[in-house]
């Protein structure tokens, strides 16, 4: 024991205890530092610029067919052999002859009741003078009158049966079809031939039920045709009930055709003009998707330091431009931006730059103003 703790371990000992307190003493005595406090983060900055509100008469491009005015198929009203019709292309007028059927035995028949007609008048004059003498009683004078009568309509029916005979165009316009031959067996009631009038031509549209209220009767339309030709059209007809699968409204248009230059069968563009707005003429590049799915732009709330989403609804969409509402008449739109922004986000806002004028659909192509845009954000 007393050879472990030597003079020169009680040393060791006791400048191992005195290093123990004076440092120990050291870090006792000294504060802690305190911890630096995080860099604050700046608002990030956009650019936007000032948009009002004009009037605008938004138009609605719908896509339709071209239909003839009138089509009427003509149908015999008696039976027999077909010895002339008008040939496809012939140019009619109502009422003008178009075909004949055979007569065959009808001449006969009228001759037969004309000579009946004749006898019965013949009958009833003595029925009457012996009426008068009291040789005969009345119901046998009315008898002879009855016969009279059944003489009369079977020679009015003879006459009808041989004038049904010649056929005559029910509508004026032009001989489309002829499905029979000269020669052929046609029925009453069989088709002979089919007439379409294209003057005027019809073009049939639908429209969504969220423009209905705006089309008017005699309201016109700019109406262009496959060959590019360009018409004026004018409503004639808006169906009071919605397509059931479609929940469009048939729309009637009436374009003037002279010398029926155009067939019916084509496709067409109508620009249908539609009620005055009041609407902000912005770049496509500048519409945002909220959380809701709803579209809309970001603008610069009224203390100018925050961002508000607004909603809105395309009225008109042109290829440089789209024309919204739901923004106040006055708004600064965002047009530039670093990052996704939100509704009540803080910003620094400055003016945007005279290069990106045309994203507010002013100067500037849409698709030009979106690639700027896209690569302002990159950068």
């Amino acid at each position: 024991m007393r050879r472990l703790l030597s003079s020169s371990t009680l040393v060791f000992l006791g400048i191992l205890a005195f290093l123990v307190l004076w440092i120990g003493g050291g870090m006792l005595g000294r504060e802690a530092p305190e911890q630096a406090a995080p860099a604050e983060i700046p608002p990030p900055e956009v650019a936007a610029s000032e948009s009002r509100a004009e009037t605008i008469r938004p138009e609605s491009v719908l896509f339709g067919n071209v239909v003839p005015n009138q089509r009427s198929i003509l149908r015999p009203r008696t039976g027999g052999i077909i010895e002339d019709v008008a040939r496809v292309g012939t140019r009619v007028e109502a009422g003008d002859p178009v075909g004949r059927i055979s007569a065959d035995d009808r001449e006969a028949t009228l001759a037969r009741a004309r000579a009946e007609l004749a006898a019965a008048e013949r009958d009833y004059e003595a029925a009457e003078q012996l009426q008068g003498r009291g040789v005969i009683s009345d119901a046998e004078a009315r008898n002879r009158f009855a016969a009279l009568e059944s003489a009369r309509a079977n020679l009015r029916a003879a006459e009808l049966e041989l004038q049904n005979t010649n056929l005559t165009a029910p509508i004026t316009g032009i001989v489309s079809d002829v499905p029979v031959e000269i020669g052929s067996f046609v029925q009453s009631g069989g088709e002979v031939l089919e007439i379409v009038n294209n003057d005027p031509l019809k073009v049939e549209i639908q429209v969504r039920q969220s423009e209905i209220t705006a089309v008017t009767l005699d309201q016109t339309a700019d109406v262009e045709f496959q060959d590019d030709r360009m018409a004026e059209g004018r409503v004639t007809f808006i169906s009071p009930v919605a397509d059931p699968d479609t929940r469009t409204f048939k729309v009637e248009l009436e374009v003037a055709n002279p010398d029926s230059r155009t067939p019916a069968g084509l496709a067409a563009k109508v620009r249908l003009p539609l009620q005055e707005r009041t609407a902000h003429r912005i770049s496509p590049a500048l519409i945002r998707l909220n959380d809701a799915g709803r579209i809309g732009v970001f603008v610069v709330a009224e203390d100018g330091a925050h961002l508000r989403f607004l909603p809105v609804d395309v009225v008109q969409a042109q290829a440089e431009a789209i024309w919204v509402t739901g923004l106040p008449d006055v708004a600064r739109i965002v047009t530039i931006s670093q990052g996704a922004l939100s509704d009540g986000q803080a910003v620094r806002v400055e003016e945007t730059p005279p290069e990106f004028r045309g994203v507010l659909g002013d100067e500037m192509a849409a698709s030009d103003a979106a690639a700027l845009i896209g690569d302002a954000v990159q950068e």
